[in-house]
């Protein structure tokens, strides 16, 4: 038996979430009945679940890397009709040349449209759960270019909170990288995002960020993929995903 939240996630039909919130709608059935109850459990073997009447399967999970250029926003669909992420790639090929995948994908947390970097798509919205739920503390690695110089204490507040509107915000690590005569770029690592956290955190200490780009999330790393570039993420890979990151510290 399995809550029927979770298999809908598995069938790809969005995030854990995303799925309790169409059972509370009343737009899944199961064996011809609405179902709002979301304690619900369901025998995939047997039952059959349809949503908004139209049958629903496991999918083959997928997971793509990409690059995100400054720009793109990290939804499905946006009612303003700026450039989405999914927009902007569907159709295109991956940096091996494979095809864009079949099916609906799902952006695993986001990226503001004036960041960039390493962003996840998936099918899979358990593991989409997984890794934005902030009780997995999946660690995330950002370069951030900040105008002026970050002294010793706040870097020191950074890390043991700063308050921002009613918010209490910080970060597990920062650093400064390099040095220039009017930015400086720090490494900063977060276990749980809140949004625009760092550019917020910045901005209390007086810090302006210029760029924002992301580079690791858990054990996956942009590495050489270029700008706007995609690609399927290996079974390894994705089976790093789900590793219990309570423990695990990210890589220098």
């Amino acid at each position: 038996m399995m809550r029927l939240q979770k298999y809908l996630a598995q069938c790809g039909i969005g995030s854990r979430r995303a799925c309790e919130q169409l059972i509370a709608d009343g737009r899944i059935r199961v064996n011809g009945q609405v179902v709002r109850r979301l304690g619900t459990t369901i025998d995939p073997t047997r039952d059959r679940v349809e949503a908004d009447g139209r049958a629903v399967r496991p999918e083959a999970p997928v997971v793509i890397a990409v690059n995100k250029p400054i720009g793109l926003i990290c939804t499905s669909h946006d009612p303003q009709g700026r450039p989405t992420v999914v927009g902007a790639l569907a159709g295109t090929r991956s940096v091996s040349d494979d095809p864009w995948p079949a099916g609906r994908l799902y952006t695993i947390g986001r990226l503001d449209a004036d960041s960039e970097g390493l962003l996840l798509l998936t099918n899979d919205g358990e593991l989409a759960h997984r890794l934005m739920h902030p009780r997995h503390h999946v660690p995330r690695v950002y370069r951030v270019w900040v105008r002026g110089r970050p002294s010793a204490e706040q870097l020191r507040q950074f890390i043991e909170g700063v308050e921002y509107e009613g918010e209490t915000l910080r970060a597990q690590e920062v650093r400064v990288l390099q040095a220039r005569s009017e930015t400086t770029c720090c490494r900063v690592i977060l276990k749980e995002g809140r949004k625009r956290q760092i550019r917020r955190m910045f901005e209390v200490l007086g810090l302006p960020v210029a760029r924002l780009r992301r580079t690791d999330i858990g054990p996956l790393s942009l590495g050489r993929l270029p700008i706007g570039g995609w690609r399927f993420l290996r079974p390894e890979e994705m089976a790093g995903l789900r590793l219990d990151w309570t423990a695990t510290s990210p890589r220098n």
